[in-house]
């Protein structure tokens, strides 16, 4: 039954993914195109700046270009119907083949963008993974301690601190810390990933952890009031069921209730709500990613913004649907893995 709940998300999540970049490539066609065609013409003269056309007259040069322009066009379908070229460039995306960045490079000087979205990919991914790892710890150690004592000194204080915060814009808090921690005390770098020049061997690590402490920081006391918040609901309304009431009346221990009953009946939406939390970050904040001058995917689409690079954006865009998309599937098959109740595969 499980396995042919999970092989039917998954093939949703495909059918979706390929209707998804097939509605993009057909809005950003016309600017792909745009882009393809500038990339053929320099292409064409780099050939022949790089060719002996000795003997050769201007007409016969020219007519040679035209046919190498017209063998180009054929290669990538330009002039194929619409309908066609949308369904090849829709093709292309979903097997990775994003082409060439009119502006952008990657750190090596790649134009390809498949390179340059790779090498933001990974550096999101460590600032937000390791940012929401502590969210939710936190998170969860201070919505139990909340829920044990409704209404107590600190559920009071730590839910008028979460209205404080949750209205607080990100770029606001960031630029307030970075006055204070790096201009005031000077404890930290005011941005990027490394330091200038990079250091080697086990400092190249700790350079980056370094690096990453303020922006974590930052979304430490952004984030982390309003899950424990959440999760003190989720759990507090768990506290009220039969079974724990049972639990307590045996004399088992409050924090085995806790920790061991309490907390697995409820987390199902405490996953849901941390794996959520986790994909609309993944694609980068444009904003947060801007004022730590983090390289990240968020990063790398107001750059492309910027430089009005189509193919990076487009490729960036497209990564982030899928790695939003496989997290959707993640989610759903933990989520049927956690809650008994629900009834994978069955008939209603």
């Amino acid at each position: 039954m499980y396995g042919q709940y999970a092989i039917k998300r998954i093939i949703y999540a495909i059918i979706n993914y390929a209707i998804i970049i097939f509605i993009l490539s057909a809005l950003f066609n016309a600017s792909m195109e745009a882009t393809l065609r500038s990339q053929i013409e320099e292409m064409i003269q780099g050939e022949f700046l790089a060719r002996d056309l000795t003997g050769y007259t201007v007409e016969e040069i020219n007519e040679l270009k035209a046919l190498r322009r017209d063998e180009l066009y054929r290669r990538y379908h330009l002039y194929d119907p619409m309908i066609v070229r949308v369904f090849w460039r829709t093709y292309d995306t979903l097997t990775f083949n994003l082409g060439k960045s009119t502006s952008v490079t990657s750190s090596a000087g790649e134009r390809n963008v498949s390179i340059i979205v790779g090498e933001a990919i990974p550096k999101t991914a460590l600032l937000f993974t390791v940012s929401a790892f502590f969210n939710i710890l936190i998170g969860i150690f201070l919505g139990i301690k909340k829920a044990q004592k409704p209404g107590g000194l600190l559920d009071q204080s730590t839910s008028i601190l979460t209205m404080i915060v949750y209205g607080m814009p990100s770029w606001w808090l960031g630029m307030m810390l970075i006055m204070f921690f790096v201009y005031k005390l000077n404890l930290f770098p005011s941005g990027g990933i490394l330091s200038t020049p990079p250091p080697t061997g086990f400092m190249y690590y700790l350079d980056i952890l370094y690096h990453m402490a303020l922006p974590v920081l930052t979304m430490i006391l952004l984030r982390a009031w309003g899950g424990a918040y959440l999760i003190r609901n989720i759990v507090l309304g768990t506290l009220q069921e039969d079974y724990i009431m049972s639990a307590r009346a045996r004399g088992i221990p409050e924090n085995r209730v806790l920790y061991g009953h309490t907390l697995r009946s409820a987390a199902p939406p405490i996953v849901t709500m941390s794996v959520m939390s986790l994909l609309t970050s993944f694609g980068g904040a444009i904003i947060f990613e801007g004022i730590f001058s983090w390289p990240g995917m968020g990063n790398l689409y107001w750059i492309a913004l910027q430089q009005n690079d189509i193919p990076v954006l487009l490729g960036n865009l497209s990564v982030t649907i899928l790695l939003y998309m496989a997290g959707l599937v993640l989610l759903d098959l933990i989520y049927g893995f956690l809650d008994p109740r629900i009834k994978v595969g069955g008939k209603k």
